[in-house]
């Protein structure tokens, strides 16, 4: 299969892990010799429930026995979207009240960016340096890396970049500025908080020029942080949510969410302002709405905060400069990218599934499902902290 896999399968990097993968169940992912993996990264942050949680495979059953698509997004009432949009709604704060249903965080982003310059009639749009939104155009080009930006210019015009959580970079909201668009965590950067209150400056500056604040909850979101969303912990509200990973619980989803109001401007003038084919497909979104209902009936939520203390406990090892992060959303920052990388190779032929950041290269990516259990974890560091003792400066 490794071979087929190389051959036929385009590639996103040189030198793949191409582990061959033969079923996966809770907090572990097993290949074709029959081994097992502890799994710390949860299909990047995407597996919230583990793997083949019943509810979510029940739920993909039953409605794949109903009926799989039967439209384009938008024109038939399905009762999977449905119910997902109204529980979200139901768990948000005014005005965010209808969601765009899409394929993916990426296709979200760039539903925002339009939807954001469609509401304000205006083109500016700032971002974060160091940010990460995805990898579609309108998502490229909130990426402030030239090297990884360049070799697909010219990417969608009219946007600068701001430096997170300095606050002397605000003045650069202007009445131009359509939306600012930010991750409530820095994803890809290694993990980076918002900190002095930075999110709340933004969002007052916005409201002062007439912007729109645009959060990124593709990886902080549906209970990753010990809320269902990241934002929740610092008494704002975004003007546009997006959403994705662990919406889906390892199903492919993402999600953006406004007002009704300002939504109802892709709808007309003109008509099919943002379309998609399979966005809100019934199979991805009972899965979605399983992941939900299970999120909000159990105490996973809150268990993740008490999670990290145990992880932060445990992970006292010189090679380990700092845990960033919050809920089961942590980075441990090596010394530098060399040992990040042994660490990480090291780790999965000793069991455990670790992950790189995508710009941080020191960071070492832990995101376990919320369902992993103490014991798991403790396993886990167990085996990462055995690997780190064996690495030689």
């Amino acid at each position: 299969m490794k071979k087929d896999f190389l051959t036929y399968q385009a590639q996103t990097t040189p030198h793949p892990l191409a582990l061959e993968i033969s079923h996966a169940k809770g907090s572990y992912i097993y290949d074709t010799s029959g081994k097992k993996y502890l799994d710390f990264v949860a299909g990047v942050s995407a597996c919230t429930l583990g793997h083949t949680h019943p509810a979510i495979i029940n739920a993909i059953k039953e409605q794949s026995e109903k009926y799989l698509h039967v439209m384009v997004y938008g024109e038939y009432a399905q009762h999977p979207a449905v119910e997902l949009t109204r529980l979200l709604a139901q768990q948000l704060p005014a005005p965010l009240e209808q969601t765009y249903l899409v394929n993916s965080g990426t296709e979200a982003i760039d539903g925002a960016i339009k939807l954001a310059r469609r509401s304000t009639g205006r083109t500016q749009i700032l971002a974060a340096k160091r940010a990460y939104h995805g990898n579609t155009y309108g998502a490229l080009s909130l990426m402030d890396f030239k090297e990884r930006v360049a070799p697909f210019e010219p990417v969608i015009g009219d946007v600068d970049f701001i430096t997170y959580n300095d606050t002397a970079d605000l003045k650069k909201i202007t009445e131009r500025t359509a939306a600012v668009v930010l991750e409530t965590i820095q994803g890809g950067a290694g993990f980076i908080m918002p900190e002095n209150d930075y999110l709340q400056r933004v969002k007052k500056r916005c409201v002062e020029v007439g912007a729109l604040l645009v959060l990124d909850e593709i990886q902080p979101g549906f209970g990753r942080t010990g809320k269902l969303f990241g934002f929740q912990h610092y008494d704002i509200v975004p003007d546009i949510l997006v959403m994705g990973k662990g919406m889906g619980g390892g199903m492919p989803i993402g999600a953006f969410t406004a007002s009704k109001a300002r939504m109802q401007l892709l709808s007309d003038k003109p008509k099919l302002g943002h379309i998609t084919t399979f966005g809100g497909h019934p199979v991805i979104a009972a899965a979605a709405l399983a992941t939900l209902k299970e999120l909000l009936k159990t105490d996973l939520i809150a268990q993740t905060l008490e999670k990290e203390k145990l992880v932060r406990s445990l992970l006292k090892q010189p090679l380990i400069e700092e845990i960033r992060g919050k809920g089961l959303m942590l980075t441990a920052i090596m010394p530098d990218a060399t040992i990040a990388d042994q660490v990480i190779l090291a780790a999965q032929d000793a069991g455990l599934i670790l992950f790189w950041l995508l710009f941080e290269g020191r960071a070492i990516r832990i995101t376990p499902p919320l369902t992993i259990s103490n014991e798991e974890l403790e396993e886990g560091c167990r085996i990462l902290l055995k690997v780190l003792d064996g690495i030689k400066k």
